[in-house]
């Protein structure tokens, strides 16, 4: 067996109910001056409510950021920063999908350290330290509160990243209440964007891909296989909403170690260019991918197969298993009502090229793909999905 590295968030709350009682959950953790990030949505809703209640009942002072938008700018991050050094923040929480829990992340890696950020984007070059970090997940999707990543748009469609293991926050507040809300087409979304993370997770072809985080996807994909599409019909169900944000989670912890590849590298310039969001992104190019994957790895999507579907056991032939575990996955997508095609989404054939030359630039992701994807493979991909 060869060596590896396995990291995650270090403490953990899993509970319903967690989000009202959160000043608890922190403690002393985060200091007496605390930056809330969050997005203008959660905020109108009244969800963010009873934390800062929690949060101001034991005599802590919050100061909140309710401007994160879907794949947040440079220009909201700074802003977040600017608010958090202007009133001397001693610690920072999250709450919200992916895009507050990555605004979050960098703004406690900037304020600890007074970095500049154009130093710190890529794999391992922040330096740290940050401020006190908590984060707190609204959606089953991301896995962000135990990954080691922040995604930021640069300009008008460029995606950076900063990959490091100072991203990981001290605490992750798992309420399933707070999912209770999610519209029927973002529930959708989000869970199959897990169902990515665990999928692409378990196939990587990183050196680090590990026995921990192949049996943490695996579970991710009984939790999510078996609990997505009750959850969209019905958003009320709080035992469904709770696994479905576990199975998010321990999809986070196993793409966290060992990373994500050809699907989210092709669905990023989609959701750049077009501003769809990211897990219906993933979802538009899933199965295309996974067949284009199969010459090398339907050994691999085999095994995980009936995780998913658990009908699938009864299937003995790799390949045939293979081919089922990706129709399953498209009709699945079908089944939630999200859109099929490239085109639903305000594609058009002539973008397709661009659109392949701009996923060419996801390079680290690309080099952890069971079959390696150049820009004829990439347009073919995006082809299948028009």
């Amino acid at each position: 067996m060869r060596d590896f590295i396995f990291n995650t968030t270090p403490a953990l709350v899993f509970k319903a109910g967690a989000a009202r009682e959160l000043a608890s959950h922190i403690g002393k953790l985060l200091g007496p001056s605390v930056l809330f990030v969050t997005d203008p949505g959660l905020q109108k809703l009244g969800l963010c409510e009873p934390a800062l209640a929690s949060l101001l009942a034991s005599g802590a002072s919050v100061e909140t950021f309710a401007e994160v938008e879907a794949d947040p700018s440079l220009e909201t991050l700074m802003r977040a920063v600017n608010l958090g050094r202007a009133k001397a923040v001693t610690g920072v929480i999250g709450f919200g999908g992916g895009s507050s829990l990555d605004v979050a992340k960098l703004a406690a890696l900037l304020l600890g350290s007074g970095e500049d950020i154009d130093a710190a984007w890529g794999v391992g070059n922040a330096k740290g330290p940050r401020l006190p970090l908590v984060l707190v997940p609204t959606t089953a999707g991301t896995g962000s509160e135990v990954t080691p990543v922040s995604i930021i748009t640069v300009g008008l469609e460029e995606k950076r990243g900063v990959s490091s293991s100072l991203n990981l926050p001290d605490l992750a507040v798992l309420d399933p209440e707070l999912t209770l809300g999610l519209p029927p087409a973002i529930t959708a979304a989000t869970g199959l964007d897990a169902m990515v993370h665990a999928i692409e997770a378990y196939a990587s072809t990183n050196i680090n891909n590990n026995p921990v985080s192949k049996m943490l996807a695996r579970q991710a994909l009984q939790l999510l296989g078996a609990h997505i599409e009750n959850v969209v019909r019905d958003g009320a169900c709080i035992e469904g909403r709770g696994a479905m944000l576990l199975g998010s989670m321990l999809a986070g912890q196993a793409f966290a170690n060992s990373p994500v590849a050809a699907v989210h590298a092709l669905a990023y310039p989609i959701g750049g260019r077009f501003h769809v969001p990211h897990g219906l992104s993933n979802a538009l190019v899933l199965p295309h991918v996974l067949r284009f994957n199969a010459t090398e790895a339907a050994h691999l999507y085999a095994e995980i197969a009936a995780d998913a579907f658990p009908q699938l056991a009864r299937e003995q032939d790799k390949h045939a298993c293979c081919s089922a575990f990706v129709e399953e996955l498209a009709a699945l997508s079908a089944r939630l009502g999200l859109p099929q095609r490239l085109r639903e989404v305000g594609v058009a054939r002539l973008d397709l090229p661009t659109l392949a030359a701009d996923a060419m630039k996801q390079q680290r992701l690309l080099v952890n793909n069971p079959r390696i994807v150049k820009e004829e493979d990439a347009l073919a991909i995006y082809q299948a999905a028009f």
